[in-house]
């Protein structure tokens, strides 16, 4: 069964990128709340181990609204290959989905 809601990770490691990532993904409603935090990540890259400071996004979104968040997130990254994880979920507070679904809503959906 899916899930009618999900969260999108990616990572970027500029604030220039992640306010160009924010600004449209909430201006084109493909998600309700963009959330941020800075981590260190450590991974393997064309056979190197390396390590950088990156910004966690964390994006709640309805699972309707996933295809076109991910290709906005292609389209718009300075990565070579960006992160873009989908975890969908079900459940959580009833206010805050339902915020979430009339959030992500196109004024032709309304």
């Amino acid at each position: 069964m899916n899930a009618p809601f999900c969260m999108v990770l990616t990572t970027t490691n500029n604030p220039q990128t992640t306010k160009r990532l924010i600004d449209a993904i909430l201006i084109q409603k493909l998600a309700a709340c963009v959330q941020c935090s800075s981590i260190d990540s450590h991974y393997l890259w064309q056979g190197k181990v390396c390590n950088d400071k990156e910004t966690l996004l964390v994006i709640k979104t309805t699972d309707a609204s996933y295809a076109a968040l991910e290709r906005l997130i292609i389209d718009l990254h300075d990565y070579e290959t960006p992160q873009v994880i989908k975890v969908p979920f079900s459940e959580g507070a009833f206010a805050y989905l339902q915020w979430i679904n009339q959030t992500t809503q196109t004024d032709s959906e309304s």
